[in-house]
């Protein structure tokens, strides 16, 4: 039986989660009044994925290929993947490393580990290892504000932290609201110009944040994507990537899912 990830922050959840369901089984005249656009999944490709990848991070390169940033102590790694699945190079962290979220940020990317307290900073191409850094608390997701010039990141809390993006010091905190109330379990990040895009962990709820202050600004509602992956609690949505030059298009995955969907968020 596989331990569930992130178990220790669990029970602090419930009651969020709890409450997130609530909303999004409300009408959308409350959603409305809460100042929330209610959005939904549109798939419009689904290719092939590793089905082995605890996935905790995902992120499409320039060139269009994908890194991939798995999680479990002992099989956490990160690799390179073309998006039909063609593995292009691969780095293992060491045994006692429990994988989490990554980035790039030009000619390198941060990879977090989950409670190790360490952040390894790597070749954006050969994935080889440049140096390492530590952060205070737990390491769940990042994501790079290029025009901001900074890294945002997540600790499965309400709040983010914006970091410096070449050495990942801590400048500042700041909490995630929806309707004037902190919304907890951030997980996985993907940042699009002012947005920061992060998937609500144990649920199939995306939100759209603004990235100036913290405000929840779409619900988009992924139940509709189908999860293939074998059954189990732990096989849950955790990946989300800006597709460059597509528009508004992204691609979405999860822990040890066989499939990798292209969708756009769409009106509900």
């Amino acid at each position: 039986m596989v331990e569930f990830p992130h178990a220790a922050a669990l029970s602090s959840l419930l009651t969020a989660v709890a409450l997130l369901a609530v909303g999004c089984s409300s009408t959308a005249a409350q959603h409305e009044s809460a100042g929330t656009e209610m959005l939904t999944v549109s798939v419009k490709e689904t290719l092939p994925f590793d089905d082995t990848s605890f996935t905790q991070g995902l992120e499409v390169a320039p060139d269009g290929t994908l890194y991939v940033a798995t999680g479990m102590e002992g099989e956490s790694r990160i690799y390179r993947t073309s998006a039909q699945g063609e593995e292009l190079a691969s780095e293992d962290l060491e045994p006692d490393f429990f994988g989490e979220g990554i980035t790039r940020v030009g000619d390198h990317l941060w990879q977090l580990t989950w409670q190790n307290n360490t952040a390894i900073k790597r070749d954006a191409d050969t994935l080889a290892e440049l140096e390492r850094t530590s952060f205070d608390g737990e390491g769940w997701g990042l994501c790079h504000r290029q025009d901001a010039n900074e890294v945002i990141f997540s600790d499965g809390t309400a709040e983010l932290r914006r970091m410096d993006p070449d050495t990942l010091t801590e400048r500042e905190r700041f909490t995630v609201t929806r309707g004037g109330q902190p919304l907890e379990g951030i997980n996985e990040l993907e940042c699009v110009g002012d947005d920061i895009y992060a998937n609500i962990f144990t649920t199939t709820d995306i939100v759209r944040i603004d990235a100036e202050t913290g405000s929840v600004e779409a619900l988009i509602d992924a139940s509709a994507v189908p999860n293939n992956a074998s059954p189990d609690p732990n096989h849950v949505l955790n990946g989300i990537a800006f597709i460059p030059n597509s528009g508004n298009e992204f691609y979405l995955t999860g822990k040890r899912w066989p499939d990798m969907y292209r969708v756009t968020f769409e009106p509900k």
